[in-house]
């Protein structure tokens, strides 16, 4: 008996990101890496070329709370970290979820002052 002649699909290599727990395609998520100054804090590696251990995240503000709650960074990284450099990658503040606009002070369009 032959085998199949299909090719088998082209794969991507999957990582783990350390939020979710989810696998996805390495192009679709952050690198994080410690820092070559300061070994006690974790960047995030855009070109995902910094040497070191790696660890995976979504761009995704839900699993980096995720990480965060869960003290993944620490777990991934073998030790204590500094993770605000991560936070500040994906900004200041966390956005509030959708629908939840009564926490926001109301903005007159006209003269900018808050009520």
């Amino acid at each position: 008996m032959r085998a199949s002649t299909d090719a088998p699909a082209a794969t991507h290599p999957q990582r783990t990101c350390i939020g979710c727990r989810q696998t996805a395609a390495r192009s679709e998520m952050l690198r994080l890496v410690k820092d070559l100054d300061d070994a006690a804090r974790v960047v995030v590696d855009p070109r995902r070329r910094l040497p070191g251990r790696g660890a995976w995240l979504h761009p995704d503000w839900a699993c980096l709370k995720q990480a965060l709650r869960r003290r993944a960074f620490q777990r991934a990284f073998r030790g204590a970290v500094d993770h605000r450099p991560v936070e500040d990658y994906f900004g200041t503040s966390v956005p509030a979820p959708a629908g939840t606009d009564d926490d926001l002070p109301e903005v007159h369009v006209e003269s900018g002052s808050e009520i």
